[in-house]
């Protein structure tokens, strides 16, 4: 069974969750788990500097005698790195920009009974449906998880954006006029749920 950690972004700015939503990665996997991250949703350039930074935050949440192991996920060697690892965290950036790189496999068949965890972009890559502060929009996602995902509900996300600050009630409206079956989850930042599929 492949667990699903779906946070709404914003880690950063909340510490205390950072720190639940990193153990809840690493439960049950031992005092040396494997964690792939994936920085596909921004630019490549910056790729190494956010596995640096993001590493090092992690490690702060970890008890003194867990010793995570941690790679960096490149597009041509993605499937073998999942097989070798036992968590992966797909961070967050552009939505657009990761699906691009995520929709060139065969996610659930290559993920099987791994901790998938997303932040943000990562999150909403996994769902059905998505309300995106980028676009600030509606947008499909891979259709793994069948719900539907807010990221960042009811932040700042987006004050300083020249388009002015997000009216978090009409994207709630929005999203929740689509595909009334399912599910709807509008997560405040680091807030996350897990489901096991």
């Amino acid at each position: 069974m492949t667990k699903y950690i779906l946070n709404s972004g914003g880690l950063k700015n909340n510490p205390e969750k950072a720190d639940k939503f990193n153990r809840e990665i690493i439960k049950g996997l031992g005092k040396n788990p494997k964690i792939l991250f994936c920085n596909f949703a921004v630019a490549r350039e910056y790729w190494e500097k956010k596995f640096v930074n993001y590493t090092g935050s992690f490690l702060e949440s970890m008890d003194e005698d867990v010793k995570p192991v941690f790679e960096l996920a490149y597009p041509d060697k993605f499937i073998d790195q999942l097989k070798n690892n036992d968590a992966v965290i797909i961070h967050g950036g552009d939505d657009t920009l990761l699906l691009y790189w995520l929709r060139q496999y065969d996610l659930p068949e290559i993920w099987k009974d791994k901790v998938v965890a997303g932040s943000s972009a990562g999150s909403n890559a996994l769902v059905k449906k998505f309300w995106t502060c980028d676009w600030r929009q509606v947008m499909d996602g891979l259709r793994i998880l069948p719900i539907k995902f807010i990221p960042h509900y009811k932040s700042g996300f987006g004050n300083d954006d020249p388009r002015g600050p997000i009216d978090w009630a009409e994207a709630y409206s929005e999203l929740s006029k689509e595909d009334e079956s399912l599910p709807m989850h509008a997560l405040e930042e680091g807030d996350f749920i897990v489901i096991e599929k």
